[in-house]
């Protein structure tokens, strides 16, 4: 997934707020870290005050484990 992608539907589920929204943004957020880095997926959060919305704190975003 680009940034971008990831920051349009962070946007959305921001706009709806609530606790499923709150799960859909943490996972978006695992898949940034996974591809892009906690730094980027820190950097969403602050950018788009997911602190505030979600009580999502930067550096609390663990990537999702793969399974073998």
């Amino acid at each position: 997934m680009t940034l971008e992608k990831a920051r349009q539907l962070l946007e959305t589920q921001a706009g709806f707020g609530g606790g499923y929204n709150r799960n859909a943004a943490r996972l978006i957020l695992a898949e940034v870290t996974r591809e892009h880095g906690a730094q980027a997926a820190d950097r969403l959060i602050q950018d788009l005050a997911l602190d505030r919305v979600f009580g999502i704190v930067p550096g609390t975003i663990a990537p999702p484990s793969s399974s073998s």
